[in-house]
């Protein structure tokens, strides 16, 4: 019998999960690297002021300028920077106690990278968190323990026109140069296409994909006009974001509010999506193994939702769900209601 793909979290500590999350979605604007503390910054000719000073994802001293000293609502300002600094470390303390228990984190830089983007609206808008980072929410929010899949990508899907209440100027690409990370756009292969791919500049393999809903099932390039940018348009990507769910974003520097798909789409569409690449199969292998975790988890806790999210599949997509579930028959059958669920759904 193999070992069991996940355990449940205990009632106390997913409780925790939930006022954490509930703290996300209610902080309003979040602080960008370590909560940090107010101090005043004397200024060699006069005119001293108060900054926040605090540690970037690079672990580099920052600043971030408050109010001048002398103003007349300083008072106030720093008051309430301080709050919002004792706030931030109170839910950073959570979060230790939450990753000690198992809860799984992603990286300072991927915090940062998203944090500008929970400022502009992009999630409340509609914009999905997607592929490993995605998996890391879920996880949390259905209160289980899992393994971990590092990725150092951030991939970011819009299933529709974003009603963006606050665009900046550079649109995509602006925002993420507001992180404080020196995103560029990365060429394409076919120089007549346009980007939809941004990285750190220079030798870094971090990136971030923008990613939309194919029309059919061919790949390609789509504008977003809203971000001032292109995605790649992925063939069953509606699918996934047909249904999602607002989660947190845990890290060692804050949290963060952000769109994530529900997890039985999320496992079906990684089953589809591991039949479809070509090369190595090392992602396909990591599609697997998400899509077996979270279908044990999801058939066992949550009863009937595999099979209303199969019932939604496209039906040219299931010769894909068949195939890629006998390479994780033997992983569910420490879940023999989820693994029945699953053979009684696949022999319809």
């Amino acid at each position: 019998m193999p070992a069991p793909l996940y355990r449940p979290q205990a009632p106390g500590i997913a409780t925790t999960y939930a006022d954490v999350e509930n703290h996300a979605e209610a902080q309003g604007r979040p602080l960008v690297g370590t909560p940090g503390a107010v101090t005043l910054r004397l200024h060699g000719s006069g005119g001293n002021f108060y900054v926040r000073q605090y540690y970037d994802y690079d672990r580099v001293k920052r600043d971030e300028y408050i109010v001048a000293e002398g103003a007349e609502d300083a008072a106030k300002q720093v008051e309430e920077w301080r709050a919002r600094i004792q706030e931030a470390n109170d839910l950073i303390e959570s979060v230790r106690l939450l990753s000690r228990e198992g809860y799984l984190l992603i990286t300072p830089k991927q915090v940062a990278t998203l944090a500008p983007l929970v400022i502009h609206g992009v999630f409340t808008a509609g914009g999905v968190l997607v592929g490993s980072n995605a998996y890391t929410v879920i996880v949390n929010r259905l209160g289980i323990r899992s393994a971990a899949f590092a990725t150092e990508d951030v991939d970011i899907a819009r299933p529709g026109k974003l009603a963006l209440p606050d665009a900046p100027k550079g649109g995509l690409l602006g925002m993420l140069r507001e992180s404080g990370i020196d995103f560029v756009e990365i060429p394409p292969l076919d120089p007549r296409q346009p980007s939809t791919k941004f990285k750190e500049r220079g030798r870094s393999r971090f990136t971030l994909d923008l990613l939309v809903p194919a029309p059919g099932d061919d790949y390609g390039v789509l504008p977003v006009p809203e971000l001032d940018a292109h995605a790649t348009a992925l063939p069953y990507l509606r699918y996934l974001l047909g249904e999602t769910q607002v989660g947190a974003a845990l890290s060692k520097h804050g949290v963060l509010s952000v769109r994530v798909p529900t997890p039985e789409r999320f496992a079906f569409h990684k089953m589809i999506v591991s039949q479809l690449r070509s090369g190595s199969n090392q992602k396909a292998v990591k599609d697997r193994q998400q899509a077996a975790v979270l279908i044990a988890a999801v058939g066992e806790m949550h009863p009937g939702a595999l099979e209303l999210a199969y019932e939604r599949t496209p039906v040219s997509t299931r010769k894909h769900i068949r195939k890629s579930f006998e390479g994780i028959r033997h992983q569910l059958e420490a879940h023999p209601q989820s693994l029945e669920t699953m053979k009684s759904l696949l022999t319809k």
